[in-house]
């Protein structure tokens, strides 16, 4: 058989330009590449072309990722577009994909071993969060596993490569009892039926929680069968046999999730992320920023590989590339297609059995056997290498290395002090607190000091500054009580003062109309606030009093305008039966002088 032609600086469908490879895998490379219509980057997965030449697989696979393109998650990768491009000499199957710069869990795994309880499940959260949109929408991941767990630069959880194993799975069925998976992570039903639904993606969770926790599988083993034979005949261990500091609570969450009874797991992600979260509040478990994969090596023209990158859906992580699958068998994150006959007849027997390859060839010639004791004497260099970063490793780590120390954060904003913190391998407490001199946003207080000696992942607490207390906003007829109450909660003081009374049409008398000062006023920690209170509606005026002017001897008609004038109204009266129309007064009531309120009547006597 030819070899398969490498696509990069192809041009697919007339418009992917496909760039230098990210990963390879056994059913596929991941190339970095460009939309150019529309000039955006892009991950091209390219799948090997013995795969994309089965009509079932083909079929399946262009389903799977039509059904994958309609998961709208952020913490899922995007897919864009799915072709076969045949312009070349053979057909190109191809996905198109979201292009996440960062890396994979496993990059991260490679670096920190175990991630402690903080992290890790700050890490499981956002993926338990898209396998559940995934699972609400009837999809199945199947190869839940660190390889497929993308985390970019900046901290974002995302998982790729849904339904690619489904579609390899389902094509297989035409071949015989295939197993297809990453043995490490497989649930006892895919082990032993094949058959796979959303608690199958839980298993696969639970069991990737156990390594977060811990630091590597549940399971190991010289074959991925004896692997696989593990996951049908035993059950998950705790992981605090491991890591001691995990607590119960988490213990009975991992084996809930990876029961060997399908039915005694979590339905799906979406009651596995409910009842992580329950854990989580329950120990108080804080949030700590989500661990982010080391930055790549920079690319000086080496000529030989020395990084092997296994296949990670849509990373954007660049460095050396090394093709696994042509010659090495896969690590715990591999994905594997094993023959289910060869795992029946281990089960049978007892005893762990290596899995034949698929194509049914056993013969192995004297080249394989030279090439087999190099790679021995190899892994024994290796295996000497290894004890010796160990012993070094250890010395350093009991020595100094498992302690750090506290840096100054006072005064820094509340992100930078979280990523120093995070730097230094503590675990940060974070609390509010009103603040004469600090700004809003920034730390005001730590404990412990800085420079303080401490154990790596041990918990400081951070006090950051809320700024001055606000006069809070009291409601025009709020009780005295809950007005003063108020005002507490703002770690203001209440005040009232004597004088502090005003008439209120609205306001009954004795409730708050409002304080001195104004509400949204800054003041310091424990100021005054007057509550000014209701006196109740304004009484109306006294009547106003005026003197009656001296108006005997005038005519009747000057008297009353005199009277007028000066507020009073006038009243004549006539003692003759005979008076004059416009006769004189001779006498008035009441007197000249007398103090009366205004608009009195006035009696005036004519002649």
């Amino acid at each position: 058989m030819n070899a398969p032609t490498d696509p990069a600086g192809a041009l697919l469908d007339a418009r992917y330009r496909v760039g230098s490879v990210i990963a390879r895998g056994g059913m596929s490379t991941v190339y970095r590449g460009t939309d150019t219509r529309l000039d955006r980057a892009v991950a091209i997965k390219v799948m090997d072309p013995r795969m994309a030449a089965d009509p079932t697989f083909r079929a399946r696979f262009e389903r799977e990722a039509r059904s994958a393109a309609r998961i709208d998650h952020p913490a899922v990768v995007d897919v864009h577009d799915q072709g076969d491009d045949r312009s070349g000499a053979e057909p190109t199957l191809f996905l198109v994909m979201e292009l996440v710069e960062g890396g994979t869990l496993r990059d991260v795994l490679r670096v920190r071993c175990a991630l402690g309880v903080p992290a890790a499940l700050a890490v499981l959260e956002p993926v338990l969060a898209g396998l559940a949109e995934a699972h609400r929408l009837g999809l199945v991941h199947r190869d839940v596993k660190p390889e497929n767990v993308l985390i970019g630069r900046a901290g974002e959880v995302k998982v790729a490569d849904f339904g690619l194993v489904t579609a390899a799975a389902q094509a297989g069925v035409s071949h015989v009892g295939m197993i297809v998976g990453t043995m490490a992570y497989l649930s006892p039903e895919q082990v032993a039926t094949g058959a796979a639904d959303a608690r199958s993606d839980v298993y696969a969770a639970g069991v990737l929680l156990y390594e977060l926790l811990t630091g590597a599988p549940p399971y190991s083993g010289d074959t991925a069968i004896s692997v696989a034979y593990r996951h049908v005949n035993e059950d998950v261990p705790p992981p605090s046999r491991i890591a001691t500091e995990v607590p119960p609570e988490l213990d009975e969450l991992v084996l809930r999730a990876t029961r060997r009874d399908p039915a005694a797991r979590p339905a799906d992600a979406a009651a596995f992320l409910t009842a992580l979260r329950q854990v989580r509040d329950r120990l108080g478990v804080p949030r700590v920023p989500i661990p982010v994969p080391p930055a790549p090596p920079v690319d000086e023209q080496d000529t030989v590989p020395v990084t092997p990158r296994p296949l990670s859906g849509a990373t954007a992580m660049q460095g050396p590339v090394r093709d696994d699958a042509a010659e090495a068998a896969p690590g715990p994150g591999g994905t594997r297609a094993l023959t289910r006959p060869d795992f029946d007849a281990a089960d049978a027997a007892g005893v762990d059995r290596p899995a034949r390859h698929a194509s049914g060839a056993g013969r192995v010639d004297h080249r394989v056997a030279r090439r087999r004791s190099r790679r021995v004497f190899t892994a024994w260099i290796a295996i000497i290498v290894l004890i010796g970063l160990l012993v070094a490793t250890a010395a350093w780590w009991l020595g100094t290395g498992r302690w750090t120390a506290m840096p100054s954060v006072m005064g820094l904003e509340r992100t930078a002090a979280e990523k120093l913190l995070a730097e230094s391998d503590l675990v940060v407490t974070m609390s509010e607190a009103h603040h004469d001199s600090v700004a809003a946003d920034l730390v005001s207080a730590a404990e412990p000091a800085a420079r303080s000696r401490l154990l790596r992942g041990s918990e400081v607490r951070l006090t950051v500054s809320i700024g001055r207390p606000v006069v809070p906003a009291v409601a025009p007829g709020a009780t005295v009580a809950a007005a003063e109450q108020t005002v507490r909660a703002a770690e203001l003081t209440p005040v009232q003062a004597t004088g502090a009374v005003e008439y209120s049409s609205t306001v009954p008398e004795g409730a708050v109309i409002r304080t001195d000062p104004a509400a949204g006023t800054e003041l310091p920690i424990g100021g005054a606030v007057t509550l000014v209170l209701s006196r109740g509606a304004e009484p109306p005026p006294p009547p106003q009093e005026v003197r009656v002017p001296l108006v005997i001897g005038e005519r009747a008609r000057s008297a009353a305008s005199t009277l007028s004038d000066a507020g009073l109204k006038a009243e004549i009266e006539s003692n003759f039966p005979f008076g004059r129309e416009n006769g004189r007064v001779i006498g008035q009531s009441p007197s000249p002088g007398s103090s009366v309120p205004r608009g009195t009547t006035v009696t005036l006597t004519t002649l």
